[in-house]
């Protein structure tokens, strides 16, 4: 599902952000990134969303090189990827329906097609009977189900959340986690950027940890031991 091999990523004027990261990532994995504030667990996230180009290395999602991504190919892969983001990025002035739906226009997709999935979209984040509440209207972990909800429009083979429980108090954080397992458990691969020790200890799953831009530690069924 996903290769990196090398992968390295330099800021100016003396910043390392990653050194030299390779990893393999098996289809219907969860796998979760940890380190402390400023190892590179983000920016690894960037990357694989070609937010960010890597300085050095080889990267491929899906058997499809990405080092080298065209600005007119990012669309494309980003159909094939969910991100999730710390601070939810809704838009203010749309429900979650129209929230979510927004999102399936600029893609593409049909109005037909929108009124079909968009419902089944919902009922898996729990939000069926708040689709025409606002942002302002919900709770954080509300916010954060129907920015899951966005992220899933595409039926991604693989989600990236990047410290999804963040700004959460610990019981939406315990929700959320547990609606990224059940989304794991449709057969999507999910990496998990976070820095909540309780969280990964909790799932018993794959645990990569990272310092200094390196990867220091990958255990299949690991803890969060630093």
């Amino acid at each position: 599902m996903i290769k990196l091999n090398g992968v390295s990523k330099f800021y100016k004027p003396d910043v390392w952000a990653l050194n030299k990261v390779s990893l393999d990532i098996e289809p219907g994995e969860f796998v979760s990134i940890v380190g402390q504030s400023g190892t590179g667990k983000s920016t690894l996230a960037k990357i694989l969303f070609a937010e960010e180009p890597p300085t050095e290395g080889r990267i491929e999602i899906g058997g499809w090189d990405i080092t080298d991504i065209k600005q007119y190919e990012i669309p494309y892969l980003r159909r094939q990827i969910g991100f999730i983001f710390q601070d939810f990025k809704l838009l203010p002035k749309k429900n979650v329906y129209e929230n979510i739906s927004f999102a399936m226009q600029t893609s593409g997709i049909s109005e037909d097609r929108i009124k079909n999935v968009l419902p089944q979209i919902l009922k898996i984040v729990g939000l069926q009977y708040k689709a025409g509440r606002y942002p302002n209207q919900l709770s954080g972990g509300e916010q954060q189900r129907a920015a899951i909800a966005r992220a899933l429009v595409h039926q991604p083979k693989l989600l990236i959340a990047d410290e999804p429980t963040g700004n959460l108090d610990s019981i939406n954080s315990r929700e959320i986690i547990d609606l990224l397992v059940r989304i794991n458990n449709l057969n999507t691969t999910v990496i998990l950027v976070t820095h909540n020790r309780d969280i990964v200890n909790s799932l018993n799953k794959r645990v990569i940890t990272m310092e200094g831009g390196r990867v220091i530690s990958d255990q299949r069924r690991g803890r969060y031991i630093l």
